[in-house]
């Protein structure tokens, strides 16, 4: 049994699946079903039930979930106690709305547990805005949505910006369209029944993903709303559908009265400047690796 073992067990466990798993830690499917199975012939049980694609705990996986978690959080506190300096100062933290309500707190508890020193100041805002602010040196890093590859290059200054960046792939927030609960299933856009689309402002990722999506085949307008508690509830009226990503969705418990369609898969990005970090990034970059496969609210199933 190694770190990187139980890790990989961690992001099974939270994505209940392994094509999502592989991608949350950069390896290939096949490796990720071999180092469970390694895992399983370790500790000498099964820890998933499999259902097809779907990764169901065991009684005994959800018995070494909580060993993995214990384990993972002190390899992580080990090596930040034998690093001669330990950060300081003010670590000034961009990110989306959704992100700092679904995957944010676990991450901001630890790293405050663990270096009380730094002051962390945190700013929300729309992925363009984020990333624009790191690029001025307003922030020291942000957590911002990109484009799918089919969409990059639609917005070229944009994209120059970003290459200026240093960016990692932190999450992976699956994208949904919410539909009244009353709306038939939709393939397309063209099948909404809806008179228009409820989004969050212009600079935000997802709405230039709904929209796009929306124009091949509707002429839908869209509404600017400032929050996606509004959103749901322009949804709940009717008149609309709306753009969420399904772990904020997950968190308001409103599933019984809207539908859903899938728009697919979205990369959370880290972004910072080309080697100008502050000393407390490194220790925030640590703790916000290790926490998001470990948070079970965090699956993107």
């Amino acid at each position: 049994m190694d770190l990187s073992s139980i890790e990989i067990f961690l992001a099974v466990a939270s994505d209940r699946s392994v094509t999502k798993a592989a991608r949350a830690v950069g390896r290939v499917p096949s490796n990720v079903t071999t180092r469970i199975q390694q895992l399983e012939e370790d500790l000498g049980t099964s820890l998933f039930s499999r259902d097809g694609k779907k990764m169901t705990l065991t009684r005994e996986g959800e018995t070494f979930l909580a060993y993995a978690n214990k384990l993972t959080a002190l390899a992580l506190e080990a090596r930040q106690a034998v690093r001669p300096v330990a950060p300081s100062g003010t670590l000034r933290v961009g990110t989306m709305e959704s992100t700092a309500a679904s995957r944010l707190p676990p991450a901001l508890t630890q790293f405050k547990q663990m270096w009380p020193d730094v002051s962390l100041h945190l700013t929300m805002g729309a992925s363009r805005d984020l990333a624009r602010d790191v690029l001025a040196d307003a922030l020291d890093c942000a957590l911002i949505a990109r484009l799918p590859k089919a969409m990059r290059g639609e917005d070229a200054g944009f994209d120059a910006e970003l290459i200026a960046l240093d960016m990692e792939p932190i999450f992976v927030e699956e994208l949904l369209i919410v539909l009244p609960s009353g709306h038939p299933s939709i393939k397309s856009a063209a099948d909404l029944r809806v008179g228009a689309l409820a989004a969050l402002e212009p600079g935000c990722t997802y709405r230039r993903i709904a929209e796009s999506w929306a124009r091949k085949s509707n002429t839908l307008p869209t509404s600017e709303l400032g929050s996606y508690h509004a959103i749901l509830a322009s949804v709940a009226t009717g008149n609309m559908a709306g753009v969420i990503p399904k772990s904020v969705l997950d968190l308001m418990h409103w599933q019984t009265v809207v539908q859903t369609h899938p728009l697919g898969p979205v990369e959370t990005l880290l972004v910072t400047r080309k080697n100008d970090r502050p000393s407390a990034f490194n220790a925030f970059h640590e703790v916000l690796s290790a926490t998001k496969s470990r948070d079970p609210r965090l699956s993107t199933n």
